[in-house]
């Protein structure tokens, strides 16, 4: 998906990074822990041991899951269909676990309910992290996700736009997540219903997670795209040590307002070096240092490009970012 990092009007940038998801919770469903106590002593001068009984427990199932949204506040127009919000399902229990889905599009506290489309929740079958001809439809009580401990789902969630909102409108719309086996309050229980026959037992979500996306009406879309390209030192185009990569961010406005004050960020990469004096604005050279120019490489933290575009309009886009780093 393209990353949307300019807002409207005053809306300044927004930035979206992947949640690190949450770990599985211990030890396997069905495990068989044992512990048996020894005594060592004398009788009468002579060494001697005995044991105790050996005591054993099955681990139960704990159902656990959590689920995070992918996408920024998603730019739409009055009108559009099929518009996706991407969220992540990890199943964060010890033990594999089925789990149903489901949309809520009417959530207080917005402008306006978006309206879900004909069939309004896919899986992303192929990884573009957007809704493509690729995606797999989700069919309730047919193709339920079935995770073992720590697998995760990418799940898209597709709203229509009402026809008449208002640049500035925002709509919120929910995926919930629950568990087959059942839900409620922490600590509930369901003998026989885990791995293995064993007992499962609700973990700190209660089996069922709810998580809200976002919706922007505007009457301006920008996305940002960026592409590499190598040179080595032996005038191929391998990733070796002393290669050169040279980036390309290239953002584009569409629609007829402006995105104000559109700042591009990157970080340089682990394991690379900046090239000084590479970093160039629409193929005009910028410098290095924080001055009057649009950009910088910024070293107070993570070495990090910046550049200032100003205002964007359709007519004034593409704006084209490009600089160097070696590999190390």
């Amino acid at each position: 998906m393209l990353a949307r990092i300019l807002a409207a009007a005053s809306c300044g940038v927004v930035l979206c990074c992947l949640a690190n998801p949450a770990l599985a919770e211990g030890t396997p469903a069905g495990t068989v822990i044992e512990n048996t106590a020894t005594l060592s002593f004398e009788l009468d001068g002579n060494p001697a041991t005995i044991t105790s009984n050996t005591t054993s427990i099955t681990v139960v199932e704990l159902i656990d899951l959590a689920v995070t949204l992918q996408s920024p506040q998603t730019l739409v127009s009055a009108g559009d269909t099929n518009q996706a919000l991407l969220f992540s399902v990890v199943n964060t229990g010890n033990g594999t676990e089925t789990f149903q889905l489901a949309i809520n599009s009417t959530v207080s506290g917005d402008d306006f309910d978006p309206v879900p489309s004909t069939v309004s929740i896919y899986f992303d079958s192929d990884g573009s992290g957007d809704f493509t001809a690729g995606d797999i439809p989700y069919v309730p009580g047919d193709n339920d996700p079935v995770l073992a401990p720590d697998a995760s789902v990418a799940i898209l969630i597709l709203n229509d736009i009402p026809a008449d909102r208002l640049n500035g409108d925002v709509g919120f719309s929910e995926l919930i997540v629950s568990s087959a086996t059942g839900s409620g309050s922490p600590g509930d229980d369901f003998a026989g219903q885990g791995d293995g026959g064993v007992t499962a037992v609700l973990g700190t979500s209660g089996g069922i997670d709810t998580v809200r996306g976002e919706y922007l009406v505007s009457d301006v879309q920008v996305s940002i795209q960026k592409s590499q390209t190598v040179s080595d030192p032996f005038g191929g185009n391998e990733p070796v040590p002393g290669a050169t990569i040279t980036y390309t961010i290239e953002v584009s406005v569409t629609g007829s307002g402006t995105a104000v004050g559109g700042i591009v960020e990157d970080v340089i990469p682990t394991f690379t070096t900046y090239v000084p004096g590479s970093l160039t604005l629409d193929a005009g050279t910028l410098t290095d240092a924080a001055d009057a120019d649009a950009g910088e490489l910024n070293t107070s933290t993570t070495p990090t490009i910046v550049v200032r575009l100003g205002d964007v309009t359709a007519t004034g886009s593409p704006r084209t970012v490009q600089f160097d780093v070696l590999i190390d």
